[in-house]
């Protein structure tokens, strides 16, 4: 019997691996027993990989030649690209979210029994409950041009995107972890605070420096790792989560947590 966590004999595809989480996922894999890794960015990663595919996660042509251009069977698809609010609220959610849900429609009847589509997501998703009906209603919107339609009729409610975009991954990972279990595939994400990665300085411009330093103080004072997300999404992908479905993992330290029972303080935003 095999190690839950080993992926020597697996066969991956992993979007947004240049940096950040997504290279230290190719690290993390190399440990585990080296997959092989079919990488999707619009620049060539530099980690541990077998193959790499140009792709702009958030233009449905290029989707669409990466997907005709995986063949054969897979084992886990990460969909871990993503942008900040730097840019155009609907390049932010062609990437975000447009794209994630493309590739995993796209790769699913390649995805193995057993296998699994393991998002990032973000803990800045996680409002959804307070307008549920409202993301149900997006994500369910096919047309591209009809969902920036939407988006610009709700203004308020998606603001700069990113924030909305992420509860739209959340949203979909649950309601489409129904759909792939029809093929015994699991599906669930991962919901990260701040993270040390490249995108840093751009999430302290869009957010705000106070509110990432805040969030960050929130938790005892120290910032995700790439490394500590990558370990959470591998094993998502692992034999090891092979009972958990529709799940999204918030790995935050305790701030989920902490905000659900009251005891965050919030004069540091003051």
């Amino acid at each position: 019997m095999s190690h839950p966590f080993d992926y020597s004999n697996k066969r991956v595809v992993l979007t947004g691996a240049f940096s950040g989480v997504g290279a230290a996922l190719l690290d993390v894999l190399a440990e585990l027993g080296g997959p092989e890794v079919i990488t999707l960015d619009i620049k060539q990663p530099e980690g541990p990989h077998s193959r790499f595919i140009e792709t702009n996660m958030g233009k449905a042509s290029s989707v669409d030649a990466a997907i005709e251009q995986i063949e054969g069977p897979i084992d886990v698809l990460f969909n871990n690209a993503g942008i900040a609010a730097t840019h155009p609220v609907e390049d932010v959610m062609a990437v975000n979210w447009l794209g994630l849900r493309q590739l995993s429609e796209g790769l699913l009847p390649q995805i193995k029994e057993d296998g699994a589509i393991a998002n990032t997501a973000s803990i800045a998703g996680g409002q959804w409950p307070a307008h549920l009906q409202d993301v149900l209603e997006c994500i369910a919107i096919e047309s591209p041009e009809e969902l920036y339609g939407w988006c610009r009729d709700h203004a308020e409610l998606v603001g700069d995107g990113y924030a909305f975009s992420k509860e739209c991954v959340q949203v979909y990972t649950m309601k489409s972890a129904k759909q792939t279990l029809a093929h015994k595939v699991r599906t669930n994400s991962v919901c990260p605070a701040p993270i040390d990665t490249p995108l840093l300085p751009d999430f302290q411009k869009t957010m705000t420096e106070k509110t990432i330093n805040w969030t960050v103080d929130s938790i005892g004072g120290t910032m995700a790792t790439p490394r500590d997300i990558a370990m959470s999404l591998a094993f998502l992908g692992a034999d090891a989560s092979r009972y958990v479905n529709g799940v999204n993992l918030n790995v935050d330290m305790g701030f989920n947590a902490f905000m659900t029972t009251g005891q965050i303080d919030f004069s540091g935003l003051a």
